[in-house]
């Protein structure tokens, strides 16, 4: 019997706990599998290995892994296969398929867009784009932010979209903050490429908070959060490595 298990990142807040199982809600009423897990890599329960545990004893023998992360970096590279493992080695006979993060996808541009879109304030010519990422020691992180902040411009026709990031590379948060600050445009529009809420969704929010009093308008927009065109991109990722089984 086939399973899911989707691999959340985890968050010692329980809001993003709470986001993540809703999500993980949405996505089991779209999907026609009877087995369905949520699972964290950190700072939650349950870990992946529970995650399949769980979905083992209520029969699964073919398990398809889905990360709920945006981009490739430690934690689906080397986290994610090295906890699978451990559990292969307590069910020796399972099938285990792993899918990939979202990535830079076309799907993904649009759900920024439709977040911008969210705040009462237009993209003008007047306007930059200054895009979070949460950040890594992986230079794929960087790279796949710096492309998505490409298509971005390229699809809003926004005059400037600059990156930065929480964590692990510059430029740091700070460092884009302090940037767009020195910057000609009158609208920031600050985007946090993340998936949930959390902590550091909330640090952000303190960073624009101390923010000095300036000619400019910054506008906080949401995390990404749930949208439906991740419910499809998981679909179809789903269905592939399904068909894969099957050999079609």
């Amino acid at each position: 019997m086939e399973a899911i298990l989707y691999v959340s990142h985890g968050s010692r807040i329980a809001a993003a706990r709470y986001e993540a199982a809703r999500f993980v809600e949405q996505c089991k009423a779209a999907i026609d599998i009877p087995i369905q897990e949520l699972c964290f890599v950190e700072l939650a329960e349950p870990d992946i290995v529970t995650g399949v545990d769980r979905c083992v004893a209520q029969g699964a023998t073919r398990i398809i892994v889905v990360p709920l992360l945006l981009l490739s970096a430690g934690h689906a590279k080397h986290d994610i296969p090295a906890a699978l493992e451990l559990a292969k080695q307590r069910h020796p006979s399972l099938e285990i398929v792993c899918g990939t993060p979202f990535g830079v996808h076309e799907s993904m541009i649009d759900i920024i867009i439709d977040r911008i879109g969210e705040h009462p304030t237009p993209l003008d010519n007047e306007s930059m784009i200054l895009l979070i990422g949460r950040g890594s020691s992986d230079p794929d992180t960087k790279r796949d932010i710096t492309a998505i902040a490409r298509l971005l411009k390229e699809k809003t026709n926004v005059p400037h979209v600059d990156i930065c990031f929480l964590a692990a590379i510059h430029p740091t948060l700070d460092e884009g903050l302090e940037q767009a600050n020195a910057s000609i445009y009158r609208h920031v529009f600050v985007v946090p490429y993340l998936l949930f809420t959390g902590v550091l969704m909330k640090t952000i929010e303190r960073k624009l908070e101390a923010l000095p009093v300036s000619h400019q308008q910054w506008h906080l927009c949401s995390y990404l959060g749930y949208h439906p065109r991740l419910v499809t991109l998981i679909q179809e990722q789903v269905l592939s490595l399904s068909l894969a089984k099957k050999g079609a």
